[in-house]
């Protein structure tokens, strides 16, 4: 019998029951999600990204109970950021944020990043990389030791809170940034950079779009980011990253900052780079301060088994992995007709779309957020109480990605794999 057919007892005549946190649902349907022996993920795939191979592991391996929070070893900052050569004006943005002592990839990237030096940052997410090298580049921008500013990140989203971050720090400044990704009208960024901003964050197949139009011209850009630049090569963006790369000025300052950075990344990386300071300040891994918790379905139910945990009141805000936009779609239908309110984010969804989805989720108006990897890396949402991956994730890292979405900020967080 499939997994997803198993026929469930009724449970009332109402048809609906209230769980104990007050939300209520519909009598559990018996709607199979999808077979899964013989689904695919090439739905999932861009015609620009190589298709990933999927590799079978037993997420067993990598469970941990945790019984109290982790003691941490407490960081010492060797500056405070009104210590830094920088602006007054952006000292007081940082100030207005309540920013007073820098993280640890703050605190060593910033000095060598207004030196005008390369640099390699690796770091867990969550722990201030976008700060890490906003600050000191606009500084630099407006001391005129650069010009422009090409930042590059592998999905919407994180562009989009790069570009939020930017107008915080930047704040009566005069500097200026445009946003260039996909999924949204194109017209309106072409508008944008004809006011030449200082700044111009970025997707790699929009930027291309762009260059090849001949709208955006990568020569005029005198320093480069790539953040979660280890994804953007996992996700097939090498030869986009190469192209935008061979268009920039030779003589240029590069950054390249990512959770995580192997041994034949930085072998890349280094290619790229001039003199690279590298910069490692992961004190543990991203789920050390998090639950994990394998639960084999055998015969019953996935949806069901599902259905079971959501309605708990200790899941208050849970973010569920799946593999592919069309799984992600089926189980948005059938959680929405066991009365769930859930919001849903993969590719194929409109910009607009994303975005509201995910303003709900981290305003907390909705507290179920379905999606691909799309939001594995880089987002930052607060106070997710549970990772739940209904769908086995591809690799090692995108399981450390997923579930390091919650136990953030010192918290203990739950994940909970299915299989």
């Amino acid at each position: 019998m499939s997994n997803f057919s198993k026929p469930r007892k009724k449970l009332n005549k109402d048809s609906r029951y209230k769980a104990k946190d007050g939300r209520r649902s519909k009598k559990r349907s018996t709607h199979p999600l999808s077979k899964r022996k013989g689904s695919s993920s090439s739905s999932g795939s861009s015609s620009r990204r190589k298709k990933r191979i999927v590799s079978k592991f037993d997420p067993s391996i990598f469970m941990k109970k945790i019984e109290e929070q982790t003691a941490t070893h407490e960081y010492i900052p060797k500056n405070i950021f009104s210590d830094f050569a920088i602006e007054d004006l952006i000292k007081t943005n940082i100030k207005k944020k309540g920013y007073v002592s820098p993280t640890p990839i703050q605190d060593q990237a910033i000095p060598y990043i207004l030196e005008g030096r390369d640099v390699i940052g690796t770091a867990n997410t969550g722990t201030g990389k976008t700060a890490a090298f906003l600050i000191p580049l606009i500084n630099n921008v407006l001391m005129k030791k650069t010009s422009r500013v090409l930042i590059i990140a592998p999905t919407r989203e994180l562009a989009f809170q790069i570009k939020s971050e930017f107008k915080s720090f930047s704040a009566e400044t005069g500097l200026t940034s445009t946003l260039c990704i996909g999924g949204v009208n194109i017209n309106s960024q072409i508008k944008a950079l004809k006011n030449n901003p200082a700044f111009v964050i970025g997707t790699p197949g929009r930027l291309i779009d762009l260059g090849k139009n001949k709208i955006i011209n990568f020569s005029n850009y005198t320093s480069i980011v790539l953040d979660e630049v280890d994804r953007m090569l996992d996700m097939g963006f090498i030869k986009d990253i190469k192209y935008i790369i061979n268009k920039l000025p030779k003589k240029r300052h590069s950054l390249f900052f990512s959770a995580t950075v192997s041994k034949n990344l930085q072998k890349i990386m280094n290619s790229f780079l001039r003199n690279p300071i590298s910069i490692s300040v992961k004190t543990r891994q991203s789920a050390e301060n998090v639950n994990q918790k394998v639960i084999r379905v055998g015969q019953q139910n996935k949806v069901d088994l599902l259905h079971d945990l959501l309605i708990k009141p200790e899941f208050k805000k849970v973010l569920i992995f799946l593999r592919t936009k069309r799984l992600v779609d089926k189980l948005a239908k059938e959680l929405r007709s066991r009365g769930f309110v859930i919001a849903s984010i993969h590719g194929n969804k409109t910009q607009a779309q994303r975005s509201k989805a995910l303003r709900l989720f981290k305003t907390g108006k909705v507290t179920i957020l379905l999606a691909t990897d799309v939001v594995a890396r880089g987002i930052d949402i607060n106070d997710i109480s549970h990772v739940i991956n209904f769908d086995l994730p591809q690799t090692h890292d995108d399981y450390i990605h997923r579930i390091g979405r919650t136990g953030r900020a010192d918290k203990i967080g739950q994940a909970i794999t299915l299989v």
